[in-house]
């Protein structure tokens, strides 16, 4: 038995949660799929009192959000008193998508940005996370731009996300030892392709990733909290693949 969680990303049922009646309603249905914990992101953002609200009402409990990086940079205080209140031990945002994605110059000084946020939240006992995409694996000098990123902000938290990694070109393993220590919390999303070749987002263990190999490295490397995302479910119900993602872990034995 894994002693990882499994936490659901609400930005996968985006679509539902445009109000707080959407919201509502799929809290209740990812409480009843068995999933406790989940990450807060792409949802109407509603009053952070109403949202933990509905969360204990449902047994469940944030880990980490998605917010833009602006808001964190223009209102800071607001930010990190608004994950007190969601009891999130992590705040987050989806990625850096710089102005030129081949100019270095842009990573160094968001990076410069996200040490100042990252150590105002550490000091309120709260990590800041980064969650990467697949442009972050460009290189400059040798170094890909996620490693510039977590080099120059060394206390920002990693959040790899695993599909995005392979679409670099990475090795999800060796990402996660690298960051060993260094997450709290991590994506997982499945890696498929179709007839054409073509890149699909599946369901955890529909696809083609090593599950047993990422699942020990992330055990191993001090990952408390795995969450399934899947950013597209084609023509199948979002919340279905949540269930099919919830049901392959917890066969893989985790909780």
């Amino acid at each position: 038995m894994s002693n990882m969680k499994i936490a659901a990303q609400l930005y996968t049922v985006r679509e539902f949660c445009r109000d707080e009646a959407g919201i509502i309603a799929s809290l209740e249905k990812i409480a009843k799929i068995g999933y406790k914990y989940v990450q807060i992101s792409g949802v109407a953002d509603i009053d952070p009192h109403r949202m933990r609200e509905l969360m204990d009402a449902n047994g469940l409990k944030c880990v980490v959000t998605h917010y833009g990086f602006e808001r964190y940079w223009n209102e800071l205080d607001a930010m990190i008193e608004k994950h007190k209140i969601l009891g999130s031990p992590n705040a987050g945002i989806g990625g850096f998508f710089a102005e030129d994605r081949e100019d270095v110059r842009y990573y160094l000084e968001f990076a410069e940005k996200a040490e100042f946020v990252a150590q105002k939240f550490k000091e309120n006992g709260m990590g800041f996370v980064y969650h990467n995409h697949a442009h972050e694996f460009i290189h400059f000098d040798g170094k890909t731009a996620l490693e510039l990123l977590y080099e120059k902000a060394p206390t920002m938290q990693t959040e790899l996300d695993l599909h995005w990694v392979v679409a670099g070109g990475g090795d999800p393993v060796q990402w996660i030892e690298k960051y060993a220590g260094r997450m709290n919390v991590i994506h997982y999303k499945d890696f498929g392709v179709n007839g054409k070749g073509e890149r699909l987002y599946r369901e955890i263990g529909e696809g083609n990733l090593n599950w047993m190999a990422i699942n020990a490295a992330a055990e191993k490397a001090g990952v408390e909290y795995c969450i399934v995302e899947q950013d597209d479910t084609y023509d199948r119900d979002p919340f279905e693949s949540l269930a099919i993602s919830y049901k392959n872990l917890k066969a893989m034995g985790l909780q």
